[in-house]
């Protein structure tokens, strides 16, 4: 499969080599995407101050088989969003930060169905282990902190974050297995395929992930993600931590329904931390 570089990134690369006539219609482009996707060789011709045989030069010298293709090449480029080509207003600043993860989890904790809570729970007591499905940026790493919660409370669990393991993992897996797979938007084929091989091998799936998504249709349980993204796209998604949250959420229960054996574990790892790296009481476990 050929991955092309976007337009809006070619025309920037190939402006310095462009002829002073062709600069002037990058510009124009450069200027107003949409209305250059939209308007005719003529009328990008006299809007530029240059021959129509310029505008096709351009197309020609910028990747393009004509004008025609530039066109839809500049229509591509909008699809993915106005706030990856054109300055948003700043929201940078650490309390611009801070405000922007407050805000995220605020939505999220107002969609917390605990009835849901309660089934994931009891689907995760009854399971022989636990298989964290997550891929890509986000989600691999808290695939992985699933793992790292629940192995301390005496839970057998394993992180996947490659997609063929995952098919392989889910094809391979016991139907008293309970798959958890975490997608902030639900959509990636990496998770909702595996999620799927689960279901047909008789595996309960709960999913933390986009309500209505793919991976919710294919899902037992759903604990659901609201996003809350800004056109300043400079700084991290605060939907990660939404996802933590509930994390967090799953793991607490779970050791609460079994405060004795969540106690003995945790114990136990307290005095292997401490007879290894000293400290005062109150250090986190591991963490």
């Amino acid at each position: 499969m050929t991955i092309e570089v976007d337009i809006v990134s070619r025309i920037t690369e190939c402006f310095p080599q462009l002829r002073e006539a062709e600069k002037k219609v990058a510009r124009l482009v450069m200027d107003d995407l949409s209305g250059a996707a939209s308007a005719s060789i003529t009328e990008l011709a006299e809007e530029a101050g240059v021959s129509e045989a310029t505008i096709t030069r351009f197309a020609k010298a910028v990747g393009c088989k004509n004008v025609r293709d530039l066109k839809m090449k500049l229509a591509q480029s909008l699809a993915v969003g106005q706030r990856f080509i054109h300055e948003s207003p700043d929201e940078s600043g650490i309390q611009g930060v801070y405000e922007s993860i407050k805000n995220v989890i605020n939505i999220n904790r107002k969609i917390v169905n605990e009835a849901d809570v309660a089934r994931a729970v009891e689907m995760l007591l009854n399971a022989r282990q636990v298989l964290s499905i997550g891929m890509g940026g986000g989600s691999t790493i808290l695939s992985q902190e699933l793992q790292f919660r629940l192995f301390r409370i005496g839970f057998a669990v394993s992180a996947y974050n490659d997609g063929l393991l995952a098919r392989m993992v889910a094809s391979t897996a016991d139907s008293k297995d309970v798959m958890v797979a975490l997608s902030v938007t639900g959509y990636t084929a990496e998770v909702v395929e595996p999620a799927s091989i689960a279901k047909q091998y008789g595996l309960k799936v709960i999913a933390i992930t986009a309500p209505d998504s793919p991976l919710a249709k294919v899902s037992d349980v759903v604990l659901p993600l609201v996003t809350d993204e800004t056109d300043f796209i400079y700084k991290p998604s605060a939907s990660r931590y939404a996802m933590m949250a509930l994390i967090d959420v799953l793991s607490t229960e779970l050791a609460l329904s079994q405060k004795r054996r969540s106690r003995d574990r945790l114990r136990r790892l307290k005095l292997a931390l401490d007879s290894h790296r000293g400290g005062d009481d109150r250090q986190p476990l591991g963490d």
